[in-house]
């Protein structure tokens, strides 16, 4: 936590880190990874939303120099608030919601720190 505040308030850090994470989608990086979230829902009518991607866009937007690492995860516990625990009608749903969730945001993230190690290395600072 430490590390993080201390990027957080690195003014250069954070503006190269939301340059990095912008190009990635202004070049449609991720373009393979929605692929990949759509697959088991060809049905249109069963067409998930990509809820990773949205709460992915949300951090980018909350994410600024001196932002509080707290503030931050506030953004991401209000996301998932409303994108996995809202929607569910059960409790086996939400089971379900919050495990399909942490499986997809997983894999976004992998690719979004592999396509900044390949692509972006400054964005690492």
């Amino acid at each position: 936590v430490q590390t993080v505040r201390a990027l957080l308030n690195n003014n250069s850090t954070v503006t190269v880190l939301r340059s990095g994470l912008h190009a990635i989608f202004n070049e449609k990086s991720l373009d393979v990874t929605k692929d990949l979230f759509q697959e088991k829902f060809r049905n249109p009518k069963k067409r998930q939303k990509n809820i990773q991607l949205k709460c992915l866009k949300n951090f980018i937007s909350s994410l600024t120099s001196s932002t509080d690492i707290r503030d931050l995860l506030s953004c991401l516990s209000s996301d998932l608030q409303t994108f996995v625990i809202k929607p569910s009608k059960s409790k086996e749903a939400l089971k379900e919601q919050a495990s399909d969730f942490m499986l997809k945001w997983n894999l976004l993230l992998s690719n979004v720190g592999k396509i900044l190690t390949i692509n972006r290395t400054d964005s690492f600072g």
